[in-house]
């Protein structure tokens, strides 16, 4: 059994390099979010500076982008939400054994978070606009659901191989 998790180990760069590329994009919107509100704001009180209607809806799509997919950053790192007020009281293996629980029902939410992600955003979002830019569909406000759930499946199928790996492989210290 090490062998195939020798096997596994090695894409773990595949795992490395998605990170990057989430972590990369969620830095992008973040400069795209602070230069919009930034020239919003500097629009309001200098008169040469423009303040475009378009400003707040793109600013919250770029932030429902950032809050999910760096919910999906958070899963890898193991930074989630979680209960350990009682981790130091129960048995290791118990633990483990509740870390993949809870893995497999985060890895359930991804795929509901597809599914139902890409069904809002290829009917209700694709029939509405937005309100300051009626040639632009709603479909990119649904769009970040779906994609956060890839990304989570990604780090959640990770986080559920290398909790199963406690099981069968020993660290050296």
């Amino acid at each position: 059994m090490p062998k195939f998790f020798a096997a596994v180990d090695k894409i773990k760069p595949v795992y490395d390099v998605t990170y990057k590329v989430v972590l990369f994009i969620c830095k992008i919107l973040l400069i795209g979010d602070i230069l919009i509100t930034t020239m919003s704001v500097l629009g309001r009180y200098v008169p040469f500076i423009p303040d475009p209607s378009w400003s707040e809806e793109v600013v919250l799509t770029l932030m429902s982008y950032m809050a999910v997919l760096s919910a999906a950053l958070a899963i890898r790192r193991g930074a989630h939400i979680r209960m350990t007020a009682f981790d130091k009281y129960l048995p290791k293996k118990l633990l483990a054994v509740l870390d993949i629980l809870a893995d497999v029902f985060v890895f359930i939410l991804a795929v509901v978070m597809v599914v139902l992600g890409w069904k809002y955003a290829t009917t209700l979002g694709a029939k509405g606009t937005y309100v300051s830019m009626p040639t632009v569909s709603r479909f990119w406000m649904y769009f970040p659901i779906p994609v956060a759930g890839v990304a989570m499946i990604v780090f959640g199928l990770e986080a559920i191989y290398n909790h199963v790996k406690v099981f069968f492989v020993k660290e050296d210290k």
